[in-house]
């Protein structure tokens, strides 16, 4: 849609009069490698007929010298492709952690018949398992928008985090029976130095695949794989739970395992709640508050803007998009008016990482004495 004008239909009971409206659509991230379309004019700054940029153009334009940019296709680079290969990198490689792990925990558990590390390692094994709705969705995020899937399949990732925010319900629900049967019927547990070692080989695998996938998730801004690295984590808890149980029994003390299991599940609930609520708040379309504190400060300082009237950010999958409307002086010609939505955006993109398109609408400053242009909209308000 590159340099394309559009006109979809706008939010009605807003008080602005209409413009014109831009759209990009932009490869991930804000170094905003676009490529416009030919013969687009795209200079940034003042629309025809204004004086010398003003000091706030000439940061924009020292931006552009700090941070340049390719107007060659052949440069562009899909960080959208990207960042999804490297979600599912992460996915492949944690399996790969995972599946180890637990099979050397179901050798253990073989031999030793240890209620607790059964538990563990079905944990490590179910952890495992959640990189397969977590991959389907990352598979499908890069699918390109379809007539029915307008803005593509990137909210995927969202379905998979509710499914790994139920997963991690289910193993905190599992962790927490095994304790009281255990605290209800107390058993010796056998080969405790390698119960002791397989409950070190739980956590230290869990624990590496937790940060290896919330460091990741963060980077490409996916709530899905953070969750689903903090649901490693709490399986990291439990290992730790078998070995203090361990410890407790080789000291003669039968109900410690069970004690510190419950423990560890109360502390599986918090990290369940964090996840959660992470996960909730993307699907409801929740952003940062920061971010549009930062995209409002870099509009207003576009040459051309008088106000930003309307700024709305949201989540698709691990990319944004923004929805603007800007106040630009009502004499310019849509020409004019176009460059100034071309500035908008493009500041926007130095603004806010991980845009990948912005729909900016241009309206007339409001003059005394003239019609609301949008009057015959009026009674859609309600």
């Amino acid at each position: 849609m590159n340099g394309r004008q559009t006109h979809p239909q706008r939010d009605h009971g807003h008080g602005r009069g209409h413009g014109h409206t831009h759209e990009h659509g932009h490869a991930e991230g804000h170094e905003h490698e676009h490529g416009h379309a030919e013969g687009h004019e795209h200079e940034h700054g003042h629309a025809e007929g204004h004086g010398p940029r003003n000091r706030a153009g000439l940061r924009h334009r020292l931006g552009h010298l700090l941070r340049p940019h390719s107007h060659e296709s052949a440069d562009k680079v899909d960080r959208a492709m990207e960042s999804s290969a490297e979600g599912m990198r992460a996915l492949w490689i944690s399996l790969a952690v995972l599946g180890v792990t637990a099979i050397a925990q179901a050798a253990v558990v073989a031999l030793s018949g240890s209620v607790a590390l059964l538990g563990d390692t079905v944990h490590n094994a179910a952890d495992a398992l959640t990189a397969l709705p977590l991959g389907v969705a990352f598979l499908l995020g890069r699918r390109a928008a379809t007539r029915r899937f307008t803005y593509g399949y990137g909210r995927a990732e969202d379905l998979a985090g509710i499914a790994i925010v139920l997963t991690i319900t289910a193993s905190a629900g599992f962790a927490a029976w095994t304790a009281v049967d255990r605290l209800l019927h107390p058993q010796d547990v056998g080969y405790l130095p390698a119960v002791a070692v397989a409950a070190v080989v739980g956590f230290v695998g869990n624990e590496g695949v937790a940060r290896y996938r919330i460091r990741v998730g963060r980077r490409i801004g996916s709530a899905a794989l953070v969750a689903d690295g903090l649901h490693a984590r709490t399986d990291g808890f439990t290992s730790l739970a078998v070995l203090l149980g361990a410890a407790g029994a080789a000291l003669g003390w039968r109900t410690a395992d069970p004690i510190v299991g419950l423990a560890i599940t109360a502390a599986m609930l918090l990290v369940l709640r964090d996840a959660a609520r992470e996960v909730f708040r993307r699907v409801m379309d929740a952003v940062d508050p920061a971010l549009v504190d930062d995209a409002e400060r870099a509009l207003r300082d576009v040459p051309g803007v008088r106000e930003v009237s309307e700024l709305r950010l949201r989540w698709i999958g691990h990319r944004l998009r923004a929805e603007v409307a800007v106040v630009v002086d009502g004499d310019l010609t849509v020409r004019q008016a176009h460059r100034v939505a071309v500035a908008a955006e493009h500041a926007l993109l130095h603004a806010v990482p991980r845009l990948t398109a912005a729909l900016v609408h241009a309206d007339p400053a409001p003059v005394p004495g003239m019609a609301d242009p949008h009057a015959e909209l009026a009674h859609h308000a309600a």
